[in-house]
Protein backbone atom coordinates (compact mmCIF):
# COMPACT_ATOMS: atom_id res chain seq x y z
CA UNK A 1 0.00 0.00 0.00
CA UNK A 2 1.15 3.50 -0.80
CA UNK A 3 -0.09 6.48 1.16
CA UNK A 4 -0.04 10.04 -0.19
CA UNK A 5 -1.08 13.27 1.42
CA UNK A 6 -2.86 15.80 -0.78
CA UNK A 7 -2.65 19.37 0.43
CA UNK A 8 -2.26 22.89 -0.89
CA UNK A 9 -1.37 26.36 0.24
CA UNK A 10 -4.29 28.68 0.99
CA UNK A 11 -3.54 32.33 1.58
CA UNK A 12 -5.98 33.97 3.99
CA UNK A 13 -6.21 37.75 4.02
CA UNK A 14 -8.06 39.65 6.71
CA UNK A 15 -9.73 41.75 4.02
CA UNK A 16 -9.30 42.91 0.43
CA UNK A 17 -7.01 45.79 1.43
CA UNK A 18 -4.21 43.26 1.89
CA UNK A 19 -4.47 42.11 -1.74
CA UNK A 20 -2.35 43.28 -4.65
CA UNK A 21 -3.95 46.04 -6.73
CA UNK A 22 -4.73 43.59 -9.55
CA UNK A 23 -6.39 41.06 -7.25
CA UNK A 24 -8.32 43.82 -5.50
CA UNK A 25 -9.63 45.16 -8.83
CA UNK A 26 -10.71 41.68 -9.91
CA UNK A 27 -12.52 41.13 -6.61
CA UNK A 28 -14.29 44.48 -7.08
CA UNK A 29 -15.47 43.32 -10.52
CA UNK A 30 -16.85 40.15 -8.91
CA UNK A 31 -18.70 42.26 -6.32
CA UNK A 32 -20.11 44.40 -9.11
CA UNK A 33 -21.32 41.29 -10.93
CA UNK A 34 -22.85 39.92 -7.73
CA UNK A 35 -25.19 42.93 -7.49
CA UNK A 36 -26.91 41.86 -10.72
CA UNK A 37 -27.33 38.18 -9.80
CA UNK A 38 -30.79 36.71 -10.27
CA UNK A 39 -31.38 34.83 -7.01
CA UNK A 40 -35.07 35.24 -6.07
CA UNK A 41 -35.30 31.74 -4.54
CA UNK A 42 -32.11 31.22 -2.54
CA UNK A 43 -31.44 34.92 -1.84
CA UNK A 44 -27.77 33.87 -2.18
CA UNK A 45 -26.07 36.12 -4.72
CA UNK A 46 -22.75 35.18 -6.28
CA UNK A 47 -20.58 37.21 -8.63
CA UNK A 48 -17.53 36.09 -10.56
CA UNK A 49 -14.89 37.93 -12.56
CA UNK A 50 -12.45 36.22 -14.90
CA UNK A 51 -9.13 37.87 -15.73
CA UNK A 52 -7.78 36.93 -19.15
CA UNK A 53 -4.23 37.08 -20.41
CA UNK A 54 -5.22 39.82 -22.87
CA UNK A 55 -6.24 42.05 -19.93
CA UNK A 56 -9.98 41.65 -20.45
CA UNK A 57 -12.22 40.95 -17.46
CA UNK A 58 -15.40 38.94 -18.03
CA UNK A 59 -18.10 38.97 -15.37
CA UNK A 60 -20.83 36.51 -14.49
CA UNK A 61 -23.40 35.99 -11.75
CA UNK A 62 -25.70 33.22 -10.65
CA UNK A 63 -28.91 32.87 -12.60
CA UNK A 64 -31.59 30.91 -10.75
CA UNK A 65 -34.71 29.33 -12.19
CA UNK A 66 -37.89 28.03 -10.56
CA UNK A 67 -36.87 24.68 -11.98
CA UNK A 68 -33.72 24.51 -9.84
CA UNK A 69 -31.54 22.37 -12.13
CA UNK A 70 -32.05 24.91 -14.91
CA UNK A 71 -30.11 27.71 -13.18
CA UNK A 72 -26.39 28.32 -13.55
CA UNK A 73 -23.67 29.35 -11.12
CA UNK A 74 -21.76 32.62 -11.47
CA UNK A 75 -18.44 30.87 -12.02
CA UNK A 76 -19.65 28.89 -15.02
CA UNK A 77 -21.52 31.88 -16.47
CA UNK A 78 -18.27 33.90 -16.38
CA UNK A 79 -15.87 31.17 -17.51
CA UNK A 80 -18.12 29.92 -20.32
CA UNK A 81 -18.74 33.49 -21.49
CA UNK A 82 -14.99 34.14 -21.52
CA UNK A 83 -14.44 30.94 -23.49
CA UNK A 84 -17.16 31.92 -25.97
CA UNK A 85 -16.03 35.47 -26.69
CA UNK A 86 -12.26 34.99 -26.26
CA UNK A 87 -11.60 31.41 -27.41
CA UNK A 88 -8.04 30.29 -26.80
CA UNK A 89 -7.17 33.23 -24.52
CA UNK A 90 -5.61 32.02 -21.26
CA UNK A 91 -7.54 32.54 -18.04
CA UNK A 92 -5.20 33.88 -15.35
CA UNK A 93 -7.54 34.22 -12.38
CA UNK A 94 -11.13 33.94 -11.22
CA UNK A 95 -12.50 36.05 -8.35
CA UNK A 96 -15.72 34.95 -6.65
CA UNK A 97 -17.82 36.85 -4.10
CA UNK A 98 -21.01 35.74 -2.35
CA UNK A 99 -23.60 37.28 -0.05
CA UNK A 100 -27.08 36.49 1.24
CA UNK A 101 -30.01 38.69 2.11
CA UNK A 102 -31.14 36.04 4.63
CA UNK A 103 -28.02 35.88 6.78
CA UNK A 104 -24.51 37.25 7.03
CA UNK A 105 -21.94 35.34 5.01
CA UNK A 106 -18.74 35.61 7.05
CA UNK A 107 -16.40 33.27 5.16
CA UNK A 108 -15.80 33.00 1.42
CA UNK A 109 -17.89 30.42 -0.43
CA UNK A 110 -15.89 28.03 -2.59
CA UNK A 111 -17.14 26.93 -6.02
CA UNK A 112 -19.47 23.94 -6.15
CA UNK A 113 -18.29 20.66 -7.65
CA UNK A 114 -19.78 21.39 -11.08
CA UNK A 115 -17.98 24.73 -11.25
CA UNK A 116 -14.69 23.21 -10.10
CA UNK A 117 -14.93 20.54 -12.79
CA UNK A 118 -15.77 23.13 -15.45
CA UNK A 119 -12.89 25.40 -14.46
CA UNK A 120 -10.34 22.57 -14.18
CA UNK A 121 -11.13 21.71 -17.80
CA UNK A 122 -10.00 25.20 -18.84
CA UNK A 123 -6.89 24.94 -16.67
CA UNK A 124 -5.98 21.59 -18.23
CA UNK A 125 -6.76 22.81 -21.76
CA UNK A 126 -4.56 25.89 -21.42
CA UNK A 127 -1.81 23.98 -19.55
CA UNK A 128 -1.39 26.75 -16.99
CA UNK A 129 -2.91 27.40 -13.56
CA UNK A 130 -5.92 29.55 -12.85
CA UNK A 131 -5.63 31.29 -9.49
CA UNK A 132 -8.77 31.49 -7.38
CA UNK A 133 -9.69 34.47 -5.20
CA UNK A 134 -12.68 33.97 -2.87
CA UNK A 135 -14.19 36.83 -0.92
CA UNK A 136 -17.14 38.15 1.02
CA UNK A 137 -18.14 41.80 1.27
CA UNK A 138 -16.21 43.41 4.15
CA UNK A 139 -14.60 40.14 5.21
CA UNK A 140 -11.76 37.72 4.70
CA UNK A 141 -10.34 36.76 1.32
CA UNK A 142 -8.94 33.34 0.42
CA UNK A 143 -6.55 32.78 -2.45
CA UNK A 144 -5.00 29.67 -3.93
CA UNK A 145 -2.66 29.33 -6.87
CA UNK A 146 -4.52 26.81 -8.98
CA UNK A 147 -7.92 25.28 -9.57
CA UNK A 148 -6.23 21.88 -9.26
CA UNK A 149 -5.47 22.78 -5.64
CA UNK A 150 -9.16 22.68 -4.75
CA UNK A 151 -9.98 19.78 -7.07
CA UNK A 152 -7.27 17.17 -6.65
CA UNK A 153 -7.62 13.92 -8.59
CA UNK A 154 -9.82 15.68 -11.16
CA UNK A 155 -11.61 13.81 -13.90
CA UNK A 156 -10.13 14.78 -17.26
CA UNK A 157 -10.07 13.92 -20.95
CA UNK A 158 -7.46 11.18 -20.46
CA UNK A 159 -10.23 8.97 -19.04
CA UNK A 160 -12.09 9.29 -22.34
CA UNK A 161 -9.13 8.48 -24.60
CA UNK A 162 -9.25 5.31 -26.67
CA UNK A 163 -5.45 4.99 -26.74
Amino acid sequence: MEKKKIDFELLIYENENELSQNDKKLLEKAKEAMQNAYAPYSKFKVGAAVLLENGEVVQGNNQENASYPSGLCAERVAVFHAGAIYPGVTILAVAIVASSSLHEVTVPAAPCGNCRQSMIEYEQKQKSPISIILGVPNGPVYKCASMSDILPLAFNSSFLSDS
